[in-house]
């Protein structure tokens, strides 16, 4: 089930609360830093044995502010990319300095602001680096400079991260630079959750959140077919740190991606306390009726699982602790999250089918489109019903939500889960009339492939179908008149710039299911087969 979950899981777990300190943050080899205190506008730093006790009594000091941040009891063999990326959540990281022999580094900010947010982040959760405990403290610079030629490789590791922060930060055409220093308008953020593959929950979100600020709001809800949720800081500068970081991110490999904008709301006025909404400032709150109240012992464990999450930012995706995601998935009482599906159910009970029309092929082609179908039986005495295998809990429970009261063939068909763990194939040499039959190795498996981008293209059944894969030959006329054979009127169609895809609107979601399972995988010629799949658009 790891394979869900990626990025290194770098534990930043609560201790008690470590003083910003100054002290032996002049333990610099070969640098210059530019020094308030000095008469010149550098002072060249070298490092020897006595330097620690050289300044030790001033180890003990609080210090000013400054945008460089000394960081020391680095684990021996730790990276650059993972200091930096200790900084990447609160802005722009614009210089690094690694002394590997001290086990100590100098990590430079844009902005001061952004500096103190992350002191005073990291004063309250002790930071981790490969399980080991570091200190970050204020610098007792204004500046880090560097010799180049001597952090080459610091500087070139910088450059990259940079570059794909900038690239992975759609901040309105601005860089991260201009994002770190403009004003939040609130501290309320509209949350989107785009593709999303697998459950995400209020507690999971406010998992990931809370990383930036205290989080004191949370409102969750569902509209034009999307997960989307409005969570509220103390803070705008916390919203704001929120969005710079976590924007464009994906919850979990390849779907689950966070969109983030600045509400118009200054406050929310939460009622309940349920796994809908939350308001974390009023304990006191009532479920509301008909709404399960939280269990307190997932409140109690979610309290101590909030400060598990690994440093995201540009690096990677976020990584969420196995512990803390089950947690989520079983507060919210859902099935889905890796390693907390309902006994890791991957059949479906499917029925009320229409039995003259219904063979195994058609329900490999619908299904498939959300997840691999690995095996489907249509029952011997009961034939409107089929046990349908899925890949994984996940895939079966996408499966269900999507087309559960879904219209096939005329008749709307019920999805539920089956208490089967597989479904059985016959007995060798029994004649069964092709009601069972094993996909387990076929080719038209569409999420097969780790990362494959159609796990970014997962929607509810609609009555737009976005068409792949058509060859330079085939014009709209010759699409518009083979999908009107399906039964189904065709109303819209519009071919991408590169007449490779197109969007084609039928009349209702019952013929464009239909559609789909006609068509997906036809043979257009010249080797090029139809892929089809339902589409969040309009034309």
């Amino acid at each position: 089930m790891d394979g869900y979950v990626i990025g290194p899981a770098r534990r930043i777990v609560t201790e008690v609360a470590v003083g910003v300190k100054r002290g032996s943050d002049e333990l610099l080899s070969g640098s210059v830093l530019s020094s308030p205190n000095s008469n010149m506008s550098s002072m060249v730093v070298t490092a020897n044995g006595n330097d620690s006790k050289k300044f030790k009594g001033e180890d003990k000091m609080d210090g000013a502010p400054s945008r460089v941040l000394h960081i020391r009891k680095l684990p021996g063999e730790v990276t650059e990319t993972e200091v930096i990326a200790l900084g990447l959540p609160f802005g722009k990281v614009t210089n690094i300095l690694m002394l590997k022999g001290k086990n100590q580094a100098f990590l430079e900010l844009a902005t001061e602001e952004a500096a103190i947010t992350m002191v005073n982040y990291y004063s309250a959760v002790t930071p981790h680096l490969r399980n080991q405990p570091i200190y970050i403290q204020y610098s007792n610079h204004k500046e880090l400079k560097t010799d180049n030629t001597l952090n080459q490789r610091a500087q070139a590791v910088l450059q990259a991260v940079t570059a794909v922060q900038t690239a992975n930060t759609p901040l309105s055409g601005t860089t991260v630079s201009e994002s770190a220093v403009t004003p939040a308008q609130s501290p309320v953020l509209r949350i989107i959750i785009d593709n999303m593959y697998y459950p995400v929950t209020l507690d999971v979100l406010h998992q990931i959140f809370s990383k930036f600020g205290a989080v004191l709001k949370i409102i969750t809800f569902t509209k034009n077919n999307q997960f989307q949720a409005l969570l509220q800081y103390g803070d705008p500068v916390n919203a704001q740190q929120a969005k710079l970081a976590l924007d464009g991110q994906n919850i979990y490999n390849a779907c689950c991606t966070l969109r983030i904008d600045f509400s118009k709301l200054v406050n929310l006025n939460v009622k309940y306390n349920n796994d809908k909404s939350r308001d974390y400032t009023r304990p006191d709150l009532p479920s509301g009726d008909g709404q399960p109240a939280l269990d307190p012992a997932i409140a109690a464990a979610f309290a101590k699982e909030t400060s598990l999450l690994a440093v995201p930012g540009a690096l990677s995706p976020l990584a969420i602790p196995n512990a803390a995601a089950a947690a989520a998935a079983a507060a919210a009482g859902r099935v889905g999250m890796p390693g907390v599906s309902a006994g890791g159910n991957t059949v479906l009970l499917v029925s009320n089918l229409n039995e003259e029309m219904v063979t195994p092929q058609s329900l490999f082609t619908l299904f498939g489109v959300y997840g691999d179908v690995q095996r489907v039986k249509i029952l011997y005495n009961k034939k409107d019903s089929a046990l349908i295998q899925m890949a994984d809990g996940n895939q079966s429970q996408l499966a269900m939500n999507h087309l559960n009261g879904q219209k096939m063939y005329g008749k709307i068909i019920r999805v539920t889960l089956s208490k089967h763990q597989t479904v059985q194939l016959p007995r060798e040499g029994l004649d069964d009339q092709g009601l069972t039959k094993d996909f387990g190795n076929s080719p038209l498996h569409r999420f097969k492939k780790p990362g494959s981008k159609n796990f970014q293209n997962i929607f509810p059944p609609s009555a737009t179908l976005h068409l792949s894969n058509i060859p330079p030959s085939v014009a709209e006329e010759d699409l518009r008149t083979l999908f009107a054979n399906t039964g189904g009127t065709v109303k819209a169609f519009k071919f991408f710039q590169d007449h490779k895809m197109a969007l084609l609107q039928m009349a209702t979601v019952e013929e464009a299911i239909q559609a789909l399972i006609d068509l997906h995988n036809y043979n257009l010629g010249e080797n090029h087969h139809l892929r089809v799949s339902f589409s969040k658009s309009t034309i």
